[in-house]
């Protein structure tokens, strides 16, 4: 488990690549005064965004619980506990939440990005 990265995964720098051929700039990585120190956050706008790991962050399809044992099941438990009140408390301090899969932006970069283009455009309106 040491190998495995906590920040600037492919699918982070993927995101923030297609961020960036999209012209959305200004953004900060991992930064540290917010819950949870989102992979990617627009400060300007309150825009926090996620890129989990499926395995790690529990997708249905990806992590079946009871196959590999009570660690591991408690384990995944506990990073979406700790997930659901990290995002709880942005949003109480009036950030919008946006999560991707690992699998979505490997997928396709430029989807995410536009979804981020999307509320970005959102939160300037009402800015």
């Amino acid at each position: 488990m040491a190998a495995i990265r906590s920040r600037d995964t492919r699918p982070e720098i993927a995101l923030r690549r297609a961020l960036r051929r999209q012209g959305l700039l200004g953004y900060r990585c991992h930064p540290k005064g917010l819950p949870g120190k989102p992979d990617v956050a627009f400060t300007r706008w309150r825009l926090a965004i996620f890129v989990d790991g499926c395995f790690w962050h529990g997708h249905p399809d990806h992590f079946q619980p009871g196959t590999l044992g009570d660690y591991w099941d408690e384990k995944i438990r506990r990073t979406q506990e700790r997930d659901r009140a990290q995002e709880a408390a942005l949003r109480e301090a009036g950030w919008e939440v946006l999560r991707f899969w690992d699998f979505e932006v490997k997928e396709s970069p430029e989807g995410c990005a536009e979804r981020v283009s999307q509320a970005l455009a959102r939160l300037r309106e009402t800015d």
